[in-house]
């Protein structure tokens, strides 16, 4: 299988759009469209649907494309610990979820690059989903994710217990009118949407829903409301005024794990670096 197949295929799904593929991976239109037909070719089904501005995975493209992520990921994963291993280093793989990089993973790979400076990082903000798939395939060594997986194999540790707490641009707002005026749904998982549900039981659904607390923290300073986020990625924000805490409003904590694989060759430096949280 020709890796450029690959990352041509992806690359088209992630734009959705042959002249934008095209240009990041520095080809001509038509290589891509060459590469595209080639890979169908190859495998024996149509990957893509084609229409003007709309283009979509067919179910059998939507099969393919965790392999493809796998194959492109272990590959240089691969070239990785090739490269580590002839430096006489090591190298690490890690992956998050997106909101925990802000909250905690950005500085704590900091730490580790300061503390570790021969090793190799290679890392990624991912879905849960993705995140746990990775991991099964060892395309990542660990993973941090706010619901542990329940999954053979795998082992997790609690690593940090983060605070959300309900903020307003709005100063002294009520707590009624914070959650039905202008108020944005964060989702930090169903163990914070059950807590939800049972603090604001009569709360009408909210118009405005995002997955990603740094996401709806752009959103909350430029166009205003109330919403539910980390409390240390705000505490300099309600130190400047720019944000305040909304009155009455319980807080809610979510745990956050680090998993790995339970035979990985790493865990003793995975665990020797948890402790730099």
């Amino acid at each position: 299988m020709d890796l450029g197949l690959l990352k041509t295929f992806v690359e088209v799904y992630r734009t959705r759009h042959f002249g934008r593929a095209a240009e990041n991976l520095h080809l001509t239109q038509s290589a891509v469209s060459a590469r595209i037909k080639q890979l169908e070719e190859s495998i024996g089904t149509p990957l893509l649907t084609r229409a003007r501005n709309d283009i979509q995975l067919t179910p059998a493209g939507h099969r393919f494309l965790s392999h493809a992520e796998v194959i492109i990921t272990a590959w240089s994963r691969a070239r990785q610990d090739l490269a580590a291993s002839c430096d006489n280093g090591q190298s690490l793989a890690i992956g998050g979820m997106y909101s925990l990089w802000n909250i905690m993973l950005n500085d704590w790979v900091s730490q580790v690059n300061q503390d570790h400076p021969d090793l190799a990082l290679m890392l990624e903000a991912q879905s849960h989903e993705i995140l746990v798939r990775k991991l099964i395939n060892e395309a990542l060594d660990v993973c941090f994710m706010f619901e542990a997986p329940q999954v053979i194999g795998l082992v997790d540790q609690e690593v940090a217990i983060i605070s959300l707490i309900m903020v307003s641009t709005e100063e002294g707002i009520e707590l009624s009118n914070a959650v039905n005026k202008d108020y944005i749904y964060v989702d930090w998982g169903i163990s914070f949407s059950n807590e939800h549900a049972r603090a604001f039981p009569d709360m009408a659904y909210p118009v405005k829903r995002m997955n990603h607390g740094s996401l709806a923290l752009t959103f909350l300073l430029n166009c205003g409301g109330s919403a539910y986020l980390a409390e240390g990625s705000v505490e300099s924000l309600l130190q400047q005024g720019k944000l305040f805490c909304v009155e009455d409003a319980p807080v809610i904590t979510r745990q956050a794990y680090a998993v790995w694989q339970a035979s990985s060759d790493k865990k003793d430096l995975i665990q020797e670096l948890l402790l730099l949280l």
